[in-house]
C-alpha cells in the first residue's frame, strides 16, 4: 500500500498546487447560471461568450458554465441557443473581479433553419465526446414510440454499438459487454437493472429525464467499477414557476407526472424549492388479452410500476441540494407456461452542487442507498434468488482553468450480496453471501491546446473483497483538423467485481442476478496462474467526425475492446467441490471459471437535422468472441465461441417529419435489420437420473428426467431480423399550458415472424412480438 498512499500524497498536492495559483492570479472570472424563463430548468449546452473576443465556453448539465483568466475591460456578454432569445449582457472586469450571475432565457419561434450554432457543434469543438451518446427528452420523442409511449430503452436500441436482444425478457449489450458490465446511474445512485422484462420499457419517466451521458467505451476515470459501458441519467429538478404535469394512457399503460415549486422564488435572483413526482404502470397483462389475444392466448404476461420523487432545495447562488427516491417493481406471471418472475428495487438519496464564493471551483457530492431482491420460480428447475443491497457516495471537486479543467474526487460504494442458482446442469446448488467494499479516487485534466483536446486522467481503484488495488490510467483526444473535419480517440484500463451467474445457453434471460467478491475458480488459465479474480479490460477506440453541412454530420468509430479476465458460470462442472477427491480436475468441481475475449468493430452514424426533418442512421459491423477452458479426454484445451449477444450487421433508421404551423404533426418511422444471433444445436436426448439418494438411489424403477444434448456451443445462428414500427402524433393546444396529444402507433407492421428461441423439448418456434397496433394520449397541463 506504500505505492497507493505515495500516489494520494501526489494527487492532493497537484491540486493544492493548482487551486492556490488560480486564486493568486489577477485575473477576472464570470460564472453563474442559465435557466429557462417559462419553467426555471437549466439550459444545457448554451454558448456562453464575450463578443469579439476567443473567450467563451458552454454550460452543462445543470446550466453551469465558468470563464476565467479574463483580462480587465468591459465586455459584452452574448448567450446564444437554439430554440431561445439571444440574450446579451454588458460587463466591466477590474482588478482579479468575479462575478456571479443568473441569466433566463425566452423561448424563441426562431427555427432551426435560422441558427448557424447548435449545441450539438459546440459539444463537438470544446468536449473530446468519443465513444459517447447525449440522450434527452427531445430526442426519445423522436423515434415511433411503442405502445404510445416513448421511452429511453427504445432510444437506446438505436444508439450505435448497442445490440438488444429481445422484445420479451431481452437485454441491451453494448460493445461485447454484457448488462452485468455496464453501470448504470440515476442522479448518481446506483440502479441495478434498469430495464422491465418487456424489452421494451425502462423504469425512467422519459419526462423526468433532463439528460442521459450513454458511455458505450473508452469513458474517464470519473466512472469505475464497471469493464465495458457506462449510462449516467440526471433528473429534472422541476418547475419553479408554476405547477404542473402530465396525464397519459395507452393500451400498454398509464402515467402521471406532478411538478411544481413547493417554494416559488420571490424575485429571479431568490431560490426556490421544487418538488417532481412521477408514477408509471403497465396493465399489457390484461389489455393483451383482449386486443392482442393472437400475440399470445393467455396474453402478454408483464406486469411493472415505477415510482419517482424529487425535492430540489436551490440557492440564490445556483448551488442546491436534491432529495430523491424511488420504487421500481417487475412481475411476469406463468411466462410461456414455465415460471413465474419478479423483481422490487428501491433507492434512496441525496446529491448537491456548491459554488464557494470567488474561487473557480465547482463541487458536487452525492450519496445513496439502494437495493434489489430478483426471484425466478421455473416449473421445471429449482427456484432462483438473488440480492443487492449497498450504499454509494462520492465528491468530486472541478477547477476552470481559463479554457482548461481539473477534476478530481473519491468514490465509495459497500454492498452485500446473496445469491442461489444452480450449475449449468443443475445438479449442484451455488451458494454465496458476500460484504464487500469498493474506493475509488480519480483526477482528470482536460487540456485546450490550440486545436487540439487532450483529456489524460488515471484511476485509483481498491476492491476489499480480493484485498486488491487497480490502477487505471486513461486517455481521451480530439484533434480539430478545420471546421468540419475532426479526429478523436479514447482508450483505458477497466476493472470491476460483480458477476453475473446466467447460463450462456438461456436466450431468454428474466432472472438477472449478481455476485460479487468470487474467488472460486481455477487456480490457472491457459497455462498461466490466476493470481486474482478481479475481471479487466482494455478499450482503444478511434474515429473521426465530419459535417457534410450545417444540419448532417457522419460519425465514425473503430473500437476494440479486450477482455483480459472474465468470470462466468462453470459450465464444465461435474462434481461438487466439497465431495470430490483431489485428482478431480478444478474445471470439474468450481463453481466458477476464467474467460478472457474480445470485441470489435465499427460504428458509422449520420445525422440530419432541420426544422421539419430529422433523420438518424446507424451502421455497426461487431465481432464478439470468448475463450474458455474445456477438460475432456484426460486433457484441458481452450475452446474459442461466440456469445449469444454477437450480432455480426446491424443497421437503424429513423425518419421523422415534423408538420404544421404550431408544429402539431409528427409523423415519424422506424426500421431495425440485424444478422442472426448464435444459438446451441441440439445433437438429441436421453433418460436422466439425478441420484438424489446417492449409492441408495434405485435407477431400475424410478422414472428419469429428459436430459439433453447439445452440440458445440454457439454454433447454429438464428434467421435475420427486421421490423417497421411506424407512428403518428397530434397535438391539440387549449391554453398556453394545456394541450392533448394523441399517439397513433404500430410496432412490426408488415407483421415478420422474428424467431427469439425454439423450445428444445417441442421443436416449436417462439416468435418475438407481431404487429402491435396502439393508442395513446397525453394531457399536458
Amino acid at each position: 500500500m506504500k505505492r497507493s498512499t505515495a500516489l494520494y500524497r501526489i494527487f492532493f498536492l497537484l491540486s493544492f498546487a493548482l487551486l492556490t495559483a488560480s486564486l493568486q492570479a489577477q485575473t477576472n472570472d464570470i460564472k453563474g447560471f442559465v435557466y429557462e424563463a417559462s419553467t426555471g430548468e437549466p439550459v444545457m449546452y448554451c454558448n456562453v461568450v464575450l463578443k469579439g473576443t476567443i473567450l467563451g465556453c458552454s454550460t452543462d448539465e445543470n446550466g453551469y458554465f465558468n470563464l476565467t483568466r479574463i483580462p480587465d475591460g468591459t465586455y459584452n456578454l452574448m448567450i446564444t441557443c437554439v430554440g431561445y432569445d439571444t440574450l446579451t449582457d454588458r460587463v466591466s472586469l477590474a482588478g482579479g473581479k468575479s462575478l456571479n450571475k443568473k441569466y433566463t432565457l425566452k423561448e424563441t419561434s426562431m427555427t432551426l433553419e435560422t441558427v448557424s450554432i447548435t449545441a450539438d457543434k459546440i459539444e463537438a469543438r470544446t468536449e473530446t465526446k468519443t465513444s459517447v451518446i447525449t440522450v434527452t427528452p427531445r430526442t426519445i420523442n423522436k423515434i415511433p414510440s411503442i405502445g404510445g409511449q416513448s421511452d429511453l430503452a427504445q432510444y437506446l436500441q438505436v444508439v450505435p454499438g448497442v445490440i438488444f436482444t429481445g422484445d420479451q425478457g431481452g437485454q441491451l449489450y453494448i460493445r461485447g459487454g454484457s448488462p452485468i458490465q455496464n453501470k448504470v446511474l440515476l442522479d448518481g445512485m446506483v440502479v441495478y437493472n434498469p430495464f422491465h422484462s418487456i424489452g421494451l420499457f425502462s423504469v425512467f419517466d422519459t419526462d423526468i429525464i433532463r439528460n442521459a451521458e450513454v458511455y458505450t467505451g473508452g469513458f474517464g476515470a470519473e466512472y469505475g467499477g464497471r469493464i465495458s459501458s457506462v449510462m449516467d441519467i440526471s433528473t429534472r429538478d422541476g418547475n419553479k414557476r408554476h405547477w404542473g404535469g402530465k396525464l397519459g394512457t395507452s393500451c400498454f399503460g398509464a402515467k402521471l407526472t406532478l411538478e411544481g415549486p413547493l417554494v416559488k422564488p420571490k424575485t429571479p435572483e431568490s431560490g426556490a424549492v421544487t418538488l417532481v413526482l412521477s408514477a408509471k404502470n403497465s396493465y399489457l397483462e390484461q389489455t393483451s388479452r383482449t386486443l392482442y389475444r393472437y400475440a399470445a392466448e393467455d396474453g402478454l404476461p408483464f406486469n411493472y410500476d415505477d415510482f419517482y420523487g424529487k425535492v430540489s432545495i436551490n440557492a440564490p447562488n445556483g448551488s442546491k441540494v436534491n432529495l430523491f427516491g424511488f420504487s421500481f417493481n417487475d412481475r411476469v406471471n406463468n411466462y410461456k407456461s414455465l415460471s413465474d418472475f419478479n423483481w422490487n428495487s428501491w433507492g434512496v438519496g441525496s446529491n448537491f452542487l456548491v459554488i464557494p464564493g470567488k474561487a473557480p471551483v465547482m463541487i458536487e457530492g452525492n450519496v445513496a442507498y439502494s437495493s434489489y431482491i430478483a426471484n425466478m420460480k421455473e416449473h421445471n428447475n429449482a427456484d432462483r434468488y438473488s440480492k443487492i443491497d449497498g450504499f454509494n457516495m462520492g465528491f468530486n471537486f472541478n477547477y476552470f482553468l481559463g479554457k482548461n479543467t481539473l477534476k478530481y474526487g473519491i468514490e465509495i460504494n459497500g454492498y452485500s450480496t446473496d445469491y442461489l442458482t444452480y450449475s449449468a446442469y443443475g445438479n449442484h446448488q451455488i451458494r454465496q453471501t458476500n460484504y464487500s467494499t469498493e474506493i475509488g479516487t480519480y483526477v482528470k485534466y482536460k487540456a485546450s491546446l490550440g486545436k487540439l483536446l487532450l483529456e489524460p486522467s488515471f484511476r485509483f481503484q481498491y476492491y476489499a473483497s480480493f484485498n486488491t488495488p487497480s490502477f487505471e490510467p486513461r486517455l481521451a483526444f480530439k484533434y480539430i483538423i478545420n471546421d468540419r473535419l475532426r479526429i478523436k480517440g479514447a482508450g483505458g484500463h477497466y476493472s470491476q467485481d460483480f458477476v453475473a451467474a446466467t447460463s450462456d445457453r438461456d436466450v431468454v434471460n428474466l432472472f438477472y442476478g449478481f455476485l460479487s467478491g468470487v474467488t472460486n475458480v481455477p487456480k490457472y488459465f491457459n497455462g498461466e496462474r490466476v493470481y486474482s479474480s478481479l475481471q479487466k479490460a482494455n478499450h482503444f477506440v478511434l474515429g473521426t467526425e465530419y459535417d457534410l453541412g450545417n444540419n448532417l454530420t457522419l460519425n465514425l468509430e473503430g473500437y476494440w475492446k479486450h477482455f483480459g479476465l472474465i468470470t462466468n458460470l462453470n459450465r464444465n462442472k461435474m462434481y461438487p467441490e466439497n465431495e470430490a477427491t483431489l485428482q478431480v480436475n478444478e474445471l470439474l468441481k468450481k463453481d466458477f471459471m476464467i474467460e478472457n475475449g474480445d470485441a470489435y468493430g465499427f460504428d458509422l452514424s449520420m445525422k440530419y437535422e432541420d426544422k421539419h426533418w430529422y433523420l438518424w442512421g446507424v451502421y455497426a459491423l461487431g465481432y464478439v468472441h470468448r475463450n474458455y477452458e474445456k477438460y475432456e479426454g484426460g486433457a484441458t484445451h481452450l475452446v474459442t465461441y461466440e456469445p449469444h449477444f454477437d450480432r455480426r450487421h446491424n443497421v437503424n433508421i429513423i425518419l421523422t417529419y415534423t408538420a404544421g404551423d404550431r408544429r402539431e404533426w409528427e409523423f415519424s418511422g422506424r426500421w431495425n435489420f440485424g444478422t442472426g444471433f448464435p444459438f446451441t444445436k441440439l445433437q438429441g436426448f436421453y433418460e436422466y437420473h439425478p441420484f438424489q439418494n446417492g449409492i441408495n438411489f434405485d435407477y431400475t424403477t424410478a422414472n428419469g428426467q429428459i436430459g439433453v444434448l447439445f452440440a458445440d456451443l454457439n454454433q447454429g445462428r438464428l434467421p435475420t431480423y427486421h421490423r417497421l414500427d411506424l407512428d403518428v402524433k397530434r397535438k391539440f393546444f387549449f391554453s398556453e399550458r394545456t394541450q392533448l396529444e394523441v399517439d397513433l402507433s404500430v410496432t412490426n407492421v408488415y407483421n415478420r415472424a422474428n424467431v427469439f428461441y425454439v423450445d428444445i423439448i417441442s421443436h416449436d418456434i417462439v416468435n418475438q412480438l407481431p404487429i402491435l397496433p396502439s393508442l395513446g394520449l397525453t394531457l399536458t397541463f
